[in-house]
Order: C-alpha cells, then structure tokens, then sequence
C-alpha cells in the first residue's frame, strides 16, 4: 500500500478575512499513513488519530499527498 501524507487547515471566516485579523491554522496533522488511495488515507488518519479540539469542518480544506 502507498503511504500518503495528510493534514487540515482552518479557513478564515468571511469576516475575519475581510477585517485582515487571523490567519489560517493547522489544526490536524501532518500525519502519515498507509492507505489504498488519498481518500482512505484521510479517513484512516481521522478516525485513528482524532483532533483533540472541536473543528468546524466547514472551513476547513483536507489536504492529502501521496509520500513518494
């Protein structure tokens, strides 16, 4: 199996982002895992090593790259 490389950051509200106040945040990761495809990868990293904070998945972008 691939190892992949995943990770997730935290999109700026509309508000914040049009004050200029806060920054992007990565909230999860970059965690390695072994899966069949990118989406497995990002599923297996989330159910087996949880956030420990509450996310609002609503803003956030779920980066995965294959590890080559």
């Amino acid at each position: 199996m691939p190892l992949f490389e995943v990770a997730i950051i935290q999109k700026l509200t509309k508000k914040e982002a049009e004050e200029g106040t806060g920054s992007e945040k990565l909230v999860f990761g970059p965690k390695f895992c072994l899966a069949r495809d990118g989406q497995a990868a990002a599923i297996s990293a989330l159910l087996n090593d949880a956030p420990k904070e509450k996310i609002d998945m609503a803003r956030c972008e779920v980066l995965v790259r294959p590890f080559a």
